[in-house]
């Protein structure tokens, strides 16, 4: 068994590659994309449509390449195109490029980008189980990888930014996806076995049960309230006087804690439900987005909403993933990944990045965090929905 142990360790590694290297792409591309194209001459409402190009490919991306690997178990193969293709595409970047011409550039390559760590999640998901059980702690130390790569290039780019100007973001933006690239090349060529007598598993059976359905919808709108992070964070920072260098320092404090975070997240998530901990999260993310409204021009109250990401991503992320792999085990595994990214972050991404596109250009940037302090509110009567179905839990199922 340690020699098992061990051998699961090792096979890890390239997924905490790809982790790092996916998130390292991130880390730079969705905090200073809204600043890129503001240099290029754009408007808020134009920038709030380009940027949420990237949730527009998540409502079919992530589904379609999800259910292809569930049904031929080549996930690995499938991320290895995935990344290939989105590198070719980002070269185009480098030329002059008008509004349509730009959205067609990143509709394509974040159709082969969106279901990355979907497909990803998916294909390492049994090596951080224990008995069929999903292992928090290996988990973590997995994902905290991601938030090494992000922490890194959102600090470096944010300087890089600030002497050189915003004209290398194409550079950035291939340097990074070679990255991916080549560490899905790396990743062990592991294929799934299909059997005959689950190839005909749906999953409209799981979706027509009530716990599920509450909670997609309170990852749909707690989601939803961390766009007015997601897409307007970075103008609304530049809005308000920060440098690129603290638009920077400001991310990097948010992933710092969701390191801290994935790292013990073992000792804390038996402390709680499941279920309890997506209450508690939603309710954070409340608390949070009223701050960034009321405060974001005080500097310490600001960093201090910003250590609240270890609650309202890092450890609903985890939450998230983990209920995933109870309602979705197996051959189902793909499409429940995909499923989430659907609707929890290409609906949300697609209407919080219009929605607040429009509030901005009326109201101005605080009037986004305020309607996500509404939204946020809304997600935790919904967690609160799902608790009260689950709890207590069921003496035969996960603690949820």
């Amino acid at each position: 068994m340690p020699n098992a142990s061990a051998s699961q360790r090792r096979q890890l590694i390239p997924f905490a590659a790809v982790s790092a290297s996916y998130f390292a792409h991130i880390g730079f591309f969705n905090p200073y994309l809204p600043l890129w194209l503001k240099e290029l001459g754009f408007g808020l409402f134009a920038i709030s449509i380009l940027t949420s190009v990237q949730a527009a490919t998540r409502l079919f991306a992530p589904y379609g390449w999800g259910w292809v690997s569930d049904y031929t178990g080549e996930r690995v193969k499938l991320l290895r195109y995935g990344a290939t293709m989105a590198l070719f595409c980002a070269c185009a970047l480098f030329f002059e490029l008008g509004p349509m011409a730009l959205g067609l550039v990143l509709l394509i390559m974040f159709t082969h980008t969106s279901a990355m760590m979907p497909m990803s999640e998916a294909a390492m998901a049994h090596l951080v189980s224990q008995g069929g059980a999903f292992d928090a702690k290996r988990y973590g130390r997995v994902r905290l990888f991601g938030s090494l790569g992000f922490l890194l290039t959102v600090l470096m780019a944010g300087a890089w930014f600030e002497y050189f100007g915003m004209k290398h973001f194409p550079a950035w933006t291939v340097l990074s996806l070679a990255a991916v690239a080549l560490s899905v090349w790396l990743l062990p060529d592991l294929k799934e076995a299909v059997p005959t007598h689950e190839t005909k598993l749906a999953v409209m059976p799981v979706l027509r049960q009530e716990p599920v359905r509450w909670f997609f919808i309170t990852a749909f709108f707690h989601v939803l309230s961390h766009i007015g992070v997601y897409v307007f964070f970075s103008l609304y920072l530049d809005s308000l006087g920060y440098s690129k260098i603290w638009i920077g320092i400001l991310w990097a404090v948010s992933v710092i804690v969701e390191i801290a975070w994935f790292f013990t997240q073992a000792k804390w998530m038996p402390k709680l439900p499941l279920t309890a901990w997506l209450v508690l999260c939603s309710a954070g993310m409340v608390l949070r987005m009223g701050v960034t409204a009321q405060w974001a021009d005080v500097l310490w109250i600001l960093l201090l909403a910003q250590a609240l990401h270890a609650l309202t991503f890092a450890a609903n992320h985890t939450v998230c993933i983990a209920l995933l792999s109870h309602h979705f085990p197996g051959r189902l595994r793909g499409r429940g990944q995909a499923l989430y990214t659907v609707i929890a972050y290409g609906f949300p991404g697609v209407i919080g990045g219009l929605v607040g596109g429009l509030l901005s250009d009326q109201f101005g940037l605080q009037s986004v965090y305020w309607a996500s302090m509404a939204v946020a509110m809304i997600a935790t009567l919904s967690a609160w929905k799902v608790w009260r179905l689950q709890h207590p839990a069921n003496a035969s199922q996960p603690k949820s």
